[in-house]
């Protein structure tokens, strides 16, 4: 089957469908992954992610794990539209003159679809990360010692969330509410929050992922003029969205740190990037960077897998194809 281009009104269809199905499919470990990085070394609440998925069911419910996927699901096709655009129009005008972009030219085509994505990214994550980390700040309050039950002489009773029901009541908070809040009282800068840290995330993350997911694509070409099989198309993007995932995870944990309005009791509180990483290190350690690594890779590999079947599949074509008259 030889290569056909695909238009951008399609690209944006195929991209807008694959985040959508992709979020809600790896949604709930995704909210473990903010979790597990929010919580710091002295109070954990979770051992790892499947005690952190186990712990939220028990306390919140099934769908306390998708606490913030309206966020996304609602932010994720703009998003997509911009990145897969962007890398488009910056691969374009690089490849003029030029038969096949190198790959430096790759990499300089997905850092520019990385820094147009943030006008999207960042105000998306800041409300996600706002409503899945709720839970947890609740439930470390909840996990306290009680000196008034004692059986015996000065015996305290541990009082565990998890085993006797939750004590304290997780407050409802719609992402709405919380872009009214910091609109009122820090203006659109306050959607921006952490700003900087996601740059330093999603650069790194397009750089790295759209050429190495060009190239392990194209090893599976039988030739030239033909497609990849599908199987290869799903394991290219998995592959390449697992290793630029881990990749970058120390930024995600200085991100999402940053972007965290509310924080636990004695938990710090960081005035930037430098500050963030240097408090980590100190108090952390520095495999404190790569907490939540494990988790953004299960996030991070199907998502991209989920696109490329998405592009195989041809969904965007599909429907521009059925509504001939549809245009945007």
């Amino acid at each position: 089957m030889a290569q056909q281009p695909v238009s951008l009104p399609a690209k944006l269809i195929n991209g807008g469908v694959a985040g959508m199905v992709g979020v809600t499919c790896v949604f709930p470990i995704d909210l473990a992954k903010t979790r597990l990085q929010n919580q710091r070394s002295s109070q954990q609440v979770y051992k790892n992610m499947m005690d952190c998925l186990i712990k939220t069911v028990r306390s919140e419910g099934y769908f306390g794990m998708y606490r913030g996927a309206a966020v996304n699901l609602t932010l994720v096709t703009p998003e997509k539209a911009i990145k897969l655009a962007a890398n488009d129009f910056f691969r374009h005008q690089l490849s003029k003159g030029d038969s096949r972009l190198s790959v430096f030219k790759e990499m300089l085509a997905g850092c520019g679809a990385g820094v147009c994505q943030v006008i999207i990214t960042t105000p998306m994550e800041m409300l996600k990360i706002q409503l899945q980390d709720a839970g947890r700040l609740v439930a470390q309050r909840n996990v306290a010692v009680i000196p008034a039950l004692k059986f015996g002489a000065g015996s305290t009773v541990i009082n565990c969330a998890y085993s006797l029901g939750p004590t304290t009541h997780i407050r409802r908070t719609s992402a709405l509410q919380i872009t009214q809040e910091l609109l009122r009282t820090h203006g659109v800068q306050g959607l921006y929050k952490g700003l900087g840290a996601t740059l330093m995330r999603d650069i790194p993350f397009s750089v790295i992922y759209f050429p190495l997911f060009a190239h392990l694509n194209q090893l599976g070409k039988p030739s030239e003029a033909e497609n990849a099989p599908f199987y290869w198309n799903f394991a290219s993007g998995c592959g390449a969205g697992c290793v630029a995932a881990i990749a970058v995870s120390p930024c995600d944990v200085v991100k999402t740190r940053l972007q965290s309005l509310s924080t636990g009791a004695h938990e710090e509180t960081y005035s930037g990037v430098m500050d963030c990483v240097s408090k980590i290190v100190r108090k952390e350690g520095p495999a404190a960077l790569l907490k939540g690594a494990g988790c953004r890779a299960l996030v991070i590999a199907p998502l991209f897998g989920i696109a490329q079947v998405v592009y195989f599949i041809g969904v965007g074509e599909f429907v521009l194809g059925r509504f001939p008259n549809f245009r945007f």
